[in-house]
């Protein structure tokens, strides 16, 4: 199965992490919506299981990220790699934040990192994740 997931991440204090490319990257204590997807061989419930992984290799921007954070939700939803892109859309209209560039190198959306100060916060997208299917 292809299709985009979202990573909800909880980061317990602010961190000055360095990210790949991206150089060091401050990060505020609350929660963070990754977007991502799997495609052609790449299935979603291996992507996904790859990002539960401690130990791995460092090859996206969310991977240095989810050595501090902890990840608390993963939602998958079925479909192709533009619904990666869609959800990244759908998020940024709710979040309190984006991180510029993160996650999103091979498009042309402003991130697909985007940053919620609390549960509350966080709560604003419970109409986007009841179309999703939660694996984790």
């Amino acid at each position: 199965m292809n299709g985009a997931y979202v990573l909800v991440l909880k980061l317990n204090s602010n961190k000055k992490i360095r990210v790949g490319s991206l150089g060091f990257v401050e990060f505020k204590k609350g929660f963070y919506c990754y977007v991502g997807s799997a495609t052609g061989k790449t299935k979603l419930e291996n992507r996904c299981r790859r990002h539960l992984k401690k130990n791995k290799k460092m090859r996206w921007h969310v991977d240095y990220l989810r050595k501090k954070a902890r990840i608390v939700k993963i939602y998958a939803f079925p479909g192709n790699k533009k619904e990666e892109c869609s959800m990244a859309k759908l998020i940024l209209k709710v979040a309190d934040e984006l991180i510029p560039k993160f996650g999103c190198s091979d498009c042309k959306c402003a991130s697909h990192l985007f940053y919620f100060k609390n549960k509350n916060s966080l709560s604003k997208l419970s109409s986007i994740f009841s179309r999703g299917i939660r694996i984790y």
